[in-house]
Order: C-alpha cells, then structure tokens, then sequence
C-alpha cells in the first residue's frame, strides 16, 4: 500500500523505484496531446465552502490539523473532481521520521459520483498529479485563496481592495466609480423597456430613469450597512422585468385610453409592495434559512440562465428594426469583451472593464453622423408626428425607421429639468390587486434565489469566509425593505442584488465596501440632476435591445457559471440542468401559444405578444383570478426552471460533493474568528439589538 504522505517521495516510498514506463496513462485527450491549460475541465469541481491551496513554498508550509475544516477556520482537504482528496502538505520532522512510517494510513479512494471504480496504482503519484491539476485549474476571475503562516485562509491575493479595504478617497472613489460604470447596462435598461410598453412619454422614462438612480443608491447604502454587507449593487432585477411586462399586457389595460402610465405603474407598484413586504418577512422571520437547505448550485444555475434566456423573442427582432445600428452595437461589445479584454492601459482592463459604456458611446456618435449626413431624412416625413396622423403611404413605410435609426427623435434632454427630487408615490396612491400581488410574491422568492447565488460567490471573492445563514436572511430580509422602497417611489421593479455583481468584481478586482458606498453616493447625486435621466432616456430604443441582447447572454452564462461549484460532469447533474432549461423554454411557449391567434391582440407588438398568456391561456376555472395567477405564473421561464431543478435536485439521490451544497459559516465559529466578525457583524453595535434572534444576526 502506498503512503499517503504527500512530503514523500512518491518514488523513495518502493524498492526499487517504479520505471518511467508504468505511470498511469493520461486520462483524456488533452493529456496525451501534453496540452495543459490554465483551466482543466477535469477538475471542475469545486467545493461551495473551500477554496483550494496554492503551492506554498517550502518555507512557508506549516503543520495543519486535517480534521479541522473551514468552518473552524482552517484549510480541509479538498477534492479533485473525481472525488479524491487534494491533501494540505505537512512539514517532514526527522525525529518522529520512522513513527509518522508507522501510522501513515492506507489511502482510501473515494467512487466517483457517476458510479466509477477504485481507482488502483499508485496513490501517492495519483495524489501528486491530483496536486498538478488543483495548481492549473486558476483562472484569473474565479477565486483563489492561498494559506497563511498559522494555516488559516489568507485573503484572496488578486484581489485589489478587499471587503474592508480603506485605501484612500482617490483610489475609493475612482474604483467605485469604474464599479458603477461597468454596469451601466444593468442599471438603467430595465426601465428604458417597461416605460415605452406601458405607454409613457420620454419625460416620463428619464423621471424613472432619476427614480431608479436614487432608489439604487439608498437601497446599496442600506445593503452595505445593515443587509448581508457585502459589496453588492443593488437595482432593477432583470428578475422582475418578466412579470412586470406581463401585467403591464394584462387584458384589463390593453384598452384603456389616456394616460396609461400612471394608471399601470401604480398597478405596478401596488404588487411590488405586496410581494417585497412578502420577501422581507421571509428573511426577517427565520424561513429563508430553511428555503436555504432546498437551495444549491444545481438548482441556482438553471433559473437565472431562464431569466436571461426568456427574453429571446424580444433582443434581436427588435435590433432588426434598425439593423445596421443594432448589429454594430453588439459587435463592438463583443470585440471589446472578448478580443480586446487582455489590453490594459496603466494597468487597467479598460475594454473588458467599459465594455458596455465603450461600444454605446461609439454606436451614438455613428448614429449621430448618419443623422446629420440625412441618410435617415426623406422628404416630407417627420418621425415626431405619430403614426396615425401620417396620410402619406412614403412616410408611413419610413417612419418606424425614421424614429428607430435617428438620434434627435427623443426630446427627453431637452425637456428635463436642471434639478428634480424623487419623491415618494410621485405617480399617485398604489392599487393593489391580490393576483397581481400573489405573482409578484413568487417572483420575489426567485429573486431570493437569484441572491443567494450572488452572496456566495462574492463572498468567495472578497470575503474571510461565507457568511453565516443568519447574515443571508438578514439580507434577503433588507433586498424586501429595499423593494417596498421601489414600490413606493414607483420604479416600476424591485430593488434586488444585481447578478451582474460577482462579474464585475471579478473583472475589476475591487471588493471594497466604501468604494461601493462612495459610488451610491454619487449616485443619489446624479439622480437630482434631472438632465442626467433625460440623456439616459434620448437612448435609440434600438441601442438598448442590442445592449440587453449582450446583458440577457451575460446573464446565462453567469447563471451556468454556478455549476462550478458542483461536480459539473455528473450525469445526474447534466440530466437536471438540462431538463430544467428545456421546460423553461417548452412549457411557456405552451401557455404563450395556446389559443393564440394571429389576428388577435393586434394592438401589442409582437414582441409583447408572450407576456399577454392570461387572456388565452389552457388553466380556466370558475376564478378569473386563479386562471390569471396560474397562466402567467406558468407562462413564465424562471419559474418553470425553479420548480423542475429544485424538485429534482431534492429528490434525486446524490452526494453534497456531486450536488455542490452550499456551506455557510456556522454562527459561533464565525463569531469567534475576529475577521469574519468584522466582515458581516452590523456597525456602531446594531448588531446587539438582534442577538436574541439568532436567524438575523451574526
């Protein structure tokens, strides 16, 4: 049997030395070609609560306790994807030399999750080659950790600023506003497409343009102080987008005359109020920590790849309606994403970083010259005059190009204030409506899950240690506050932790707590300046399509970026990913096309067609409200993918390592570790208000 003592040589531990000829045949492809990537696919198991150790040198290796793990506050052993141990070293001690010989333990190897055999040979070379993989799978936006002198997990090393990090106002600033920056798209699209479908004017999306960047700043301020307090920017969830143009489409409203605007969105907010007070009291109460138990990575990663996917029909048919505009928008995205992103200019990923802001300022000022050159003019036609008013059949077949391609048709900047103050119930009183209220419920329980993604794989970048499953109640609990707070300033979505977060960390390196509270600051500035939200919304509706169709792609793959966390080639896991993603799409486009006739519902464009299943759907009972909750419930992507994957993530069997179970911190040992004290407990001693609640506090 070999010895399992990875400060052996594997070869000094048999007499004579095994030849070069009978190692072990590589395992696949990539090994028998000699490629070795920075990424192996063969170790894509990563442990949800352990981060692997770097080689060490030798003089800084010292001894562990393996039977300590991370929850004390030390490093355990990790696992390959193949289930076997990836052993902490310890320093070799002459004296004790013949007794360590002695009690060396036989290795034991563990059956791979899909049923595959002991593995035999020679352990202590599998092992050391198990050690080669672990140092090749880094990737430079996946998180690190290397092991301290007293065999803790040190902070993570490519991180610029960590958590609690205070390097000074100039860097804080310029890094927090680099943050804020590089989800622009995040921020301010989700209002530039519900505005214009219920109806409203120009001036009416730059007031909920100001709204969304007050609302973003105050609910990231509350976030970082008293939620979860990790560097998350909180706004407009692509997870509410969904249900929202699902009731802005409901029958009720596709025939009201005047201003439908205000009438919808206190609609809006009445069911965003009800479903946030809902949220909150899941966190608040103690019941998110046992939703937690039913939530993990196979089950995250599929609903929120659905959300981003369940916009399809709407991304490209709308940059088709000014091609050339549209199609040059997302190819600058990508040559800035993608083949630009290693460039750096005094250090800084400027393309990969500014992607987003980069590609809509040079898609603008092309516009801008093919405006003015008249490429967009025919004579005769004016794009401000609304298309019912137009008597000649030359213009009416130009003008949807006319307001689609030019840049002066939008009168928003001209038109907005110097200076406006977000008020409360700006829109009018609230309506509430309990079925709309019931949808918006469900929605917040998947944007619940949406965060609890987002908490963890931050934490792993920038924090100690996961945060304890009080700490994540206690955020989820606040995100519901922070929506109430949306519901009542009328900002047409909640107010949710922005998917988008944990990529923009990783990219930018910058986790520190003030400079995200630095650029909400900033942000509540900006929102006061009404002119800012009237240049947001002078956007060409077609730049904003082709800037979703590049945030919604994001968002999958961040989505199916939480697979990392679990053995992502089980064929257990496979089978109910991909059942998920399937009925996510299937299902709905059952409920979105039953009874549907082309020659109905005329006046919604067909790109809002899906979102108008409650007046055609298969569920009808005697209760017009049930039918409502349950076609558009159903008619929903997310909400499919949830249910399928946590269903079957719950009852199929499998191992915590193969399933990738999120661990957090426990509570008294994160309470007795000064730093993770620090990273989650409240400030100026709130936190001793909550103590005798032990779901809340740390």
């Amino acid at each position: 049997m070999a010895s399992s003592d990875p400060t052996k040589n594997p070869r000094s531990s048999k007499w004579p030395p095994t030849p070069e000829s009978a190692a072990m045949p590589p395992s696949s492809w990539a090994k028998r070609t000699g490629f070795r990537p920075k990424f192996s696919g063969e170790t894509n198991s990563t442990d949800s609560a352990q981060i692997t150790a770097l080689p060490t040198p030798a003089n800084k290796i010292r001894q562990t306790d393996a039977n300590i793990d991370l929850e004390a506050g030390r490093l355990r052993p990790g696992h390959t994807s193949n289930g076997e141990s990836v052993v902490v070293p310890k320093q070799p001690d002459v004296k004790n030399k013949d007794k360590d010989k002695d009690k060396t333990p036989p290795v034991r190897k563990r059956r791979d999750s899909d049923g595959g055999r002991n593995a035999g040979g020679d352990g202590s070379r599998r092992a050391e080659r198990n050690e080669e993989a672990a140092a090749a799978a880094t990737v430079d936006v996946l998180p690190q950790s290397v092991v301290d002198d007293d065999g803790f997990v040190a902070r993570h090393s490519h991180m610029k600023y960590e958590l609690r990090d205070t390097p000074g106002l100039v860097p804080i600033g310029f890094y927090g506003f680099q943050h804020y920056l590089s989800m622009l798209g995040s921020l301010i699209l989700v209002p530039l497409v519900i505005v214009p479908a219920m109806g409203g004017t120009y001036e009416d999306t730059a007031n909920v343009v100001s709204t969304v960047l007050f609302i973003s700043g105050v609910t990231t301020l509350l976030h970082t102080s008293l939620g979860s307090r990790l560097p998350l920017i909180q706004g407009p969830s692509f997870v509410y987008l969904a249900p929202a143009l699902a009731i802005i489409n409901s029958p009720e409203y596709l025939g009201l005359s005047g201003n439908n605007f205000k009438h919808i969105m206190k609609e809006l907010q009445g069911a965003i109020i009800i479903g946030s007070a809902f949220q909150a009291f899941l966190g608040y109460s103690g019941l998110m920590s046992l939703i937690l138990k039913l939530i993990n990575p196979v089950v995250v990663s599929p609903t929120i790849a659905a959300v981003g996917l369940s916009f399809f029909s709407f991304g490209f048919p709308r940059v088709g309606t000014c091609i050339e505009i549209g199609v040059v928008q997302i190819l600058l995205v990508i040559l800035f994403s993608l083949y630009l992103r290693k460039i750096s200019v005094l250090g800084h990923r400027v393309f990969l970083i500014y992607a987003v802001p980069l590609g809509l300022v040079i898609t603008w000022a092309i516009a801008f010259l093919l405006t003015e050159a008249g490429v967009y003019s025919y004579k005769g036609c004016d794009a401000n005059i609304p298309a019912a008013n137009i008597v000649s059949d030359h213009c009416r077949k130009h003008v949807l190009r006319m307001k689609q391609c030019r840049v002066d048709t939008s009168h928003a900047l001209r038109s907005s204030p110097w200076f406006r103050f977000p008020y409360p119930l700006q829109w009018g009183m609230p309506v509430f409506h309990w079925k709309m209220a019931l949808v918006m419920c469900v929605v917040s329980v998947i944007a619940s899950v949406d965060s609890v993604g987002s908490y963890h794989a931050s934490s792993l970048l920038v924090a100690s240690r996961p945060p304890t499953a009080g700490v994540l109640s206690r955020g989820i609990g606040l995100e519901g506050l922070s929506s109430v707070l949306a519901g009542l300033w009328g900002m047409g979505t909640g107010s949710t932790t922005l998917t988008e977060n944990v990529h923009t960390i990783a990219v930018t390196k910058m986790g520190s707590r003030r400079a995200v509270e630095l650029g909400a600051c900033v942000l509540i500035v900006l929102s006061l300046i009404g002119k800012v939200g009237g240049f947001i919304a002078s956007i060409p509706e077609v730049m904003v399509a082709a800037l979703l169709c590049f945030m919604w792609a994001m968002l999958t793959a961040l989505g199916l970026s939480n697979l990392r966390y679990s053995e992502a080639g089980s064929s257990r896991n496979i089978i109910i990913v991909g059942l998920s993603l399937f009925f996510s799409l299937s299902i709905p486009a059952y409920f979105q096309q039953y009874g549907f006739s082309p020659n109905t519902n005329l006046s919604v464009p067909s790109y809002f067609q899906p979102y108008v299943v409650a007046s055609h759907g298969p569920i009808k009972t005697k209760s017009q409200g049930m039918n409502y909750i349950l076609n558009t419930l159903f008619s929903l992507h997310m909400v499919i993918a949830f249910l399928v994957a946590v269903i079957l993530d719950n009852t199929v069997p499998g191992s915590q390592q193969e399933r990738g179970v999120y661990v957090w911190s426990e509570r008294e040992a994160a309470r007795r570790e000064p730093a993770v004290a620090k990273d989650y407990e409240l400030p100026f001693r709130v936190g001793r208000m909550f103590r005798w609640v032990k779901w809340v506090g740390l």
